[in-house]
Formats: structure tokens, sequence, C-alpha cells
């Protein structure tokens, strides 16, 4: 399954929920606000370093430039375009929207 998040983890708890309930294998995609998530140094990083193990976590990269944090996402985080996004769409059978 490929879970999408795109509230901030410093200001709503979306991002913890969808890791609590990722399966293993499953993708989590941080988009918009989410991508703080991706960021060291924040009271999200361990978590996202713990589901780190079990899921694959991407981040939108135009977000990522977009919110002046190219050089700050976390190593494991794999950094994508919108083609990318859309690939990740349709190689997963089921999308849930954590908002």
């Amino acid at each position: 399954m490929l879970h999408t998040v795109n509230k901030s983890p410093l200001e709503r708890n979306a991002l913890q929920s969808c890791l609590e309930h990722a399966k293993p294998g499953s993708a989590v995609l941080l988009m918009e606000d989410a991508i703080y998530g991706a960021s060291t140094g924040t009271t999200a990083s361990d978590m996202v370093k713990d589901a780190m193990s079990n899921v694959t976590i991407y981040a939108l990269q135009p977000d990522v430039n977009a919110r002046g944090m190219a050089g700050k996402v976390m190593d494991g985080i794999k950094l994508i375009g919108y083609g990318e996004f859309v690939d990740l769409v349709t190689e997963h059978a089921k999308t849930q929207a954590w908002l």
C-alpha cells in the first residue's frame, strides 16, 4: 500500500498515525508540509528513522525545494519527482491519504 501524508508532523499527528498503521513493505510519501518529517533534528526524526526499517519513505523533491529543505533530508529517504509519484500510485494496489 502507498500512504501519502501532507501535514507537518510538527503540527499534526497524521505522520505518526500513518507510520503506526503502515505494514512492512508499504511505501510512505511525504509531500507538502509533511516533508518536515524527512528532516534531521526534529521531534519526528527518530520516529521516521525507526519506521525506515519496515517501510520505504519517499519525499516529493519539489516540495522539499519549495520549503528550503534541500540538503536537510535524512539519509535513507528517497527523493522523487512528480513522474515517480505517478509511478508509485500505479505500482500499489491501494493508496491511503493521511490528513
